[in-house]
């Protein structure tokens, strides 16, 4: 039996990207629930709400940079001070569609902060970070 990832969650707010991104992880079948919240600040909120006793622990984040109200930036400061129960045993990977080389960079000196993809991602993509961030992982 294949082993998928328990949870994706993808943090952006252009509907069309997420539309895309959700068709391609769901034809990919790599996990088991994909959840999509338009900024950061529905991030945290749903990364810090208990369903059944439990928080949602997302074994992959996709993170936008450029978002209203909270941007990628900020929901990593706020991420930050989550309890290690919040985060669960997240990797994230930062998302973006500038061109701006300052972005990687930046991104680069962030510990929490695994990889840094342009948008949107193709299946190749998408197949890349989990053989380089879930070793182990075995698609069908």
């Amino acid at each position: 039996m294949k082993t998928k990832l328990n949870r994706i969650l993808l943090i952006d707010d252009d509907e069309a990207t997420n539309f895309l991104h959700q068709l391609i992880i769901e034809e990919m079948d790599i996990t088991n629930d994909f959840v999509v919240k338009e900024d950061g600040e529905m991030a945290i909120e749903y990364l810090t709400t208990k369903t059944d006793a439990h928080y949602p622990s997302p074994d992959l984040i996709l993170l936008d940079i450029n978002m209203p109200r909270m941007n990628g930036w900020e929901f990593l400061e706020s991420y930050k001070d989550l309890s290690e129960e919040q985060k669960g045993k997240n990797m994230i990977i930062m998302l973006t569609a500038s061109l701006n080389p300052d972005d990687m960079d930046k991104a680069q000196k962030i510990d929490l902060v695994k990889d840094f993809q342009n948008k949107p991602l193709m299946e190749g993509e998408v197949r890349a970070v989990i053989e380089k961030h879930f070793p182990g992982f075995v698609f069908d």
